[in-house]
């Protein structure tokens, strides 16, 4: 795989990153305002913690732009490996936020029920509310697109909080038509709501701890490997005790095999630096392969 190639694949990681993470600024921001005068003119804990939900979109979008920029950082004498995992740590910091404002939703809303205090709703939190819905939607969607598009963890954490968000909006739409009849739904829909955003946070967090920590090669990669073994050298390599080690884009590969004892050094030497080209073409790793004569 070239130089170049390597080098597109990095700019539309960025590019993409930059994107997603300035328009759910943009359109949050926006969102913040009409959802926070909505629910201070009806008086709604549920409205105004779902706009503090959203603003807090365009916090987790800044550390999603950091987090780009770090990555895309080439490898230096300290980061020999790049500096790709800025991304899972900017998960968490997107996970740890949302952990915040949860609780922040629960005190809220208990404090509301305990005092009976109910909402006024109206035509305004109605038409705010399905904005709400629409937009926030469409910048999940987005997300998850990008996320796909250059397997980015930090941009797929980004496209669930929209997502907790559109939903959350959803439950508040379906608690202004039953406002009326039951005094305590305003703090019962802010309970739930922050339940939602304390789940999405959980998962967010494993995920993003899990891959930190090092997981294992997924199923089937080792039939993956050997084929691309194949391809340079008939001989059975018995090809074990494989590692990859994951930072970003950048992955780097580890593993055993035998060959026959007879083999020169020479010949070794020129096999396993086909492989390793081979692997790189393949399967975008850096590999390093370590020998042992065959008994």
């Amino acid at each position: 795989m070239s130089h170049s190639h390597n080098h597109n694949k990095l700019t539309d990681r960025v590019r993409l990153s930059y994107w997603e993470g300035w328009l759910s600024i943009f359109v949050n921001t926006l969102l913040f305002i009409l959802k926070y005068w909505a629910g201070t003119v009806t008086g709604s804990v549920a409205i105004v913690a779902d706009a503090w939900h959203t603003f807090s979109d365009s916090l987790s979008s800044v550390f999603v732009l950091i987090g780009a920029k770090v990555s895309a950082k080439p490898p230096d004498k300290k980061h020999p490996f790049g500096h790709g995992r800025a991304e899972l740590i900017a998960s968490v910091l997107i996970a740890a936020l949302l952990g915040f404002i949860a609780y922040e939703f629960i005190e809220k809303s208990v404090s509301k029920l305990a005092h009976r205090e109910a909402a006024s709703f109206g035509t305004i939190a109605i038409v705010v509310t399905i904005i709400s819905i629409l937009f926030k939607e469409a910048l999940a969607q987005y997300a998850f697109w990008a996320a796909r598009k250059i397997d980015s963890n930090s941009l797929r954490a980004d496209g669930w909080h929209h997502r907790t968000d559109a939903i959350s909006s959803i439950l508040i739409l379906i608690g202004i038509f039953l406002g009326s009849r039951f005094w305590w739904i305003d703090g019962a829909l802010g309970i739930i709501v922050a339940l939602m955003i304390l789940y999405a946070a959980y998962e967010i967090l494993k995920d993003s701890i899990s891959r930190l920590l090092g997981e294992a090669p997924e199923p089937g990669f080792k039939e993956k490997l050997e084929e691309c073994c194949k391809k340079i050298t008939p001989h059975n390599l018995n090809v074990h005790h494989i590692h990859v080690h994951q930072y970003g884009q950048h992955k780097e590969l580890t593993f055993h095999i035998n060959l026959p004892k007879e083999m020169n050094l020479e010949k070794v030497h020129e096999l396993t630096i086909k492989m390793e080209k081979q692997i790189k073409h393949d399967l975008d790793m850096v590999a390093t392969i370590h020998m042992e004569p065959k008994s």
